[in-house]
């Protein structure tokens, strides 16, 4: 299967302004890449990249006064699979975690999973470890936060997601993560695509997603608490601790975003 991917963002500078853009898609992703998914910027100013800490590709360039518009549409070849379901796959004891993993048991800005520990153990304490109970933390969290975009906001932490029971697919996967590393399973944010292959109509307006990863089994595997079902068309952009480690954009000024558009649609497989 082929997905035309991309997006358009235009912005508005009222002074010149550092960015970084964290919006080409995953390493792991890259040898699927049918055509450069390279970010245009009109006007077009220097840009330089760098890897962060998680093996994520990031762009930096310094944004002129004025308009601005950055966008990119590419084809990514995927296999048409829904996402893997592994539900024999085990908890690992943390002894016997990889040291790379360890990192995402700990408590972050926005999957504050201390607040939580306590919760989490009263509802999911007596499921069984491992797939299971990780699909018992998806469940609570599809069913307990109610999605608008009119409940985003950008400060909100996990423990407030579930305070307020409401939110964005950040807050689903914020939640979860949280809960997760409460239970002393290691979990990352991810964020990226998702097409509409698969699913009923009417489909809503292209966006970008969050979803997460758990380690279970001596793998990583993909969850996603505000679908909660498989999904087909999933393209990784960038994974992290949580959202402040793999914000699409990030800005050093202000600005305002005056229009949004991100599509991942299946085409024909001769295009």
């Amino acid at each position: 299967m082929k997905l035309q991917v991309g997006y358009e963002l235009q912005y508005e500078f009222p002074q010149p302004t550092p960015v970084i853009l964290m919006l080409n898609i995953h390493f792991t992703r890259v040898s699927d890449l049918a055509m450069p998914d390279n970010i245009v910027l009109n006007p077009s100013v220097p840009v330089s990249g760098y890897r962060d800490g998680f093996g994520n590709w990031c762009s930096r360039f310094l944004a002129p006064a004025g308009d601005m518009f950055i966008s990119s549409d590419f084809i990514v070849r995927d296999t048409g699979l829904p996402d893997p379901v592994v539900s024999d796959a085990h908890q690992v004891p943390v002894e016997e975690l990889p040291e790379d993993a360890l990192v995402f048991l700990l408590a972050s800005r926005f999957c504050d999973s201390d607040r939580l520990q306590d919760l989490a153990w009263n509802l999911f304490g007596t499921s069984a470890p491992g797939w299971a109970r990780v699909q018992a933390v998806c469940d609570f969290v599809h069913h307990h936060i109610t999605f608008g975009y009119e409940h985003a906001r950008v400060t909100k932490s996990a423990s407030e997601a579930y305070e307020e029971g409401r939110g964005v697919c950040r807050d689903y996967a914020h939640l979860a993560v949280a809960f997760c590393r409460a239970l002393n399973i290691p979990a990352r944010y991810c964020a990226g695509y998702i097409s509409n292959v698969g699913t009923p109509l009417p489909h809503p307006d292209g966006d970008f997603a969050a979803w997460f990863e758990a380690y279970l089994g001596d793998d990583w595997h993909t969850f996603d608490p505000r679908n909660n079902v498989p999904r087909i068309g999933r393209v990784l952009l960038a994974r992290g601790r949580d959202a402040a480690d793999i914000a699409m954009t990030t800005t050093f000024g202000p600005n305002t975003l005056q229009s949004f558009r991100v599509w991942a649609d299946e085409i024909d497989e001769t295009a």
